[in-house]
């Protein structure tokens, strides 16, 4: 691999990010293809979509659960994997590598033994009713049989991605996804699986992303291969990967508590035809934001190995290219939502009902999402940059703060019922992504403009 691609302290910082962006948003898309085409096929099953639907929607915080922990190691390991490299200490990288795969399997088995053991209980106190518990129950019992495979092809893509192969990281999940898409239709219309068929795709699908992504840092391609003797994490290492991966993990996981929260709410107010819409929301919504996460994350070893090399001038431009381009993204969403979300719902149900009912939960929804932009490049600056406890307190700020408490009030108030559900999102996007961004800028954005005259006056 030529230096002009894996140093990214030469060349133009934007094309630096948009040649990472461009590949890993796509990688994320196809991705996100993992479980929003097995709720594209399971919403037009005869008879029975709108409970499969809420069924494996029920699932969804148990899976961002385990999602959460595979981003707690691979969020973690990244940023100073990159300020390794930035810094030349190639041992000290590939030592981080090894530490954080490590971590990634033996959380794995652990996640998948208390998740089997603990999913009916759970199931229930999510919103599940006697209906809506067995196809969730189908769903998850199979998907946990991938939970290693998950942690693994989450959590060390980035590695691939962070040495400047953005193109083979995509590869990471386009193989998976790919195979997913082929198989869904078989295992669940052509065998008649149903749900049981959407998981057995999913965690073949995901068995191939693991294998592809090992086999590459392994391999010799990678800039720093991945080896067995470095895959023992000290305490020292482990906390310092904690540490950073914690604004990632407290992010997934308090996207669960939301999901837990909205679901179980909407089951009260709404029945399990609204648990349906929030699936509905929740599966646009992974994929509309989709390229934000694609942009903010390919930033984030961009800026790292420039802070790394003292080039502080170039971190800010990258930090100004982010920005600019994360909100153009999400206002120019924000409008196709709200002008087309008919199409939107029906491309998950083809019951009439239910996308009719969907249609003004994302008006209500996806109100003012571009302060969202805001949110993730605040909290990627952050992390990028190693400040750990900067991001985990927005993480937190906006999801257990605001949006928790606003879904569990705002039904109440005014007989909003379902509306508040809805509602709760938008005020937190404005309240918790403006006040992530500002403080951003207030702190990291004027402690690189000093250290970036002191150098300047060095020179």
């Amino acid at each position: 691999m030529s230096s002009s691609t894996s140093d990214f302290s030469k060349g133009s910082v934007a094309s630096n990010i948009l040649r990472l962006a461009i590949p890993m948003t796509f990688a994320q898309l196809i991705n996100v293809l993992y479980n929003v085409v097995d709720r594209i096929y399971l919403g037009h099953m005869p008879g029975a979509s709108a409970g499969a639907l809420a069924g494996v929607g029920l699932a969804f915080p148990i899976i961002t659960m385990i999602t959460a922990f595979a981003n707690l190691f691979g969020y973690g390991g990244t940023p100073l994997f990159s300020i390794a490299r930035g810094k030349n200490d190639s041992a000290g990288a590939g030592q981080i590598m090894g530490a954080t795969c490590a971590l990634l399997l033996g959380t794995g088995l652990v996640l998948s033994v208390l998740c089997f053991l603990l999913k009916t209980p759970l199931l229930y106190l999510f919103g599940a009713s006697d209906v809506t518990y067995p196809y969730a129950n189908d769903y998850l019992t199979i998907y946990l049989c991938g939970t290693l495979f998950v942690m693994l092809s989450l959590g060390m893509n980035g590695f691939i991605n962070a040495q400047g192969f953005g193109r083979t990281g995509m590869m990471t999940v386009l193989l998976g996804a790919a195979v997913n898409i082929v198989l869904d239709p078989v295992f669940i219309f052509l065998l008649g699986l149903g749900v049981q068929g959407a998981a057995l795709a999913t965690v073949l699908s995901q068995f191939l992303s693991a294998v592809w992504a090992m086999y590459f840092l392994c391999g010799p391609r990678a800039v720093i291969r991945l080896r067995f003797s470095q895959m023992r994490p000290n305490l020292p290492q482990t906390f310092r990967i904690i540490t950073l991966g914690m604004s990632g993990f407290i992010m997934s996981v308090t996207n669960g508590l939301v999901q837990i929260a909205c679901t179980s709410t909407l089951q009260q107010f709404g029945g399990d035809l609204y648990v349906s819409v929030m699936t509905i929301v929740n599966s646009v919504r992974e994929v509309a934001l989709t390229p934000v996460s694609g942009i903010t994350q390919a930033a984030q070893p961009v800026l790292g190995y420039n802070y790394g090399a003292c080039e502080y001038g170039r971190v800010r431009k990258g930090i100004r290219f982010m920005t600019v381009l994360c909100v153009i993204y999400t206002l120019f969403t924000w409008l196709v939502i709200f002008l087309f979300p008919q199409f939107f719902a029906g491309m998950f149900t083809s019951d009439a009902q239910l996308a009719a009912d969907s249609v003004p939960a994302m008006h209500l929804y996806f109100f003012g999402i571009f302060m969202m932009a805001l949110q993730f490049s605040g909290q990627s600056v952050a992390v990028a940059l190693g400040r750990s406890k900067q991001s985990i307190f927005f993480s937190l700020f906006r999801k257990v703060v605001i949006v928790i408490p606003l879904t569990l009030w705002l039904p109440h108030v005014a007989s909003l019922g379902v509306s508040g559900v809805f509602l709760a999102e938008p005020i937190s996007n404005f309240i918790g992504g403006g006040a992530c961004y500002v403080t951003m800028l207030l702190t990291i954005g004027r402690e690189m403009t000093r250290k970036e005259a002191q150098k300047v006056v060095q020179i």
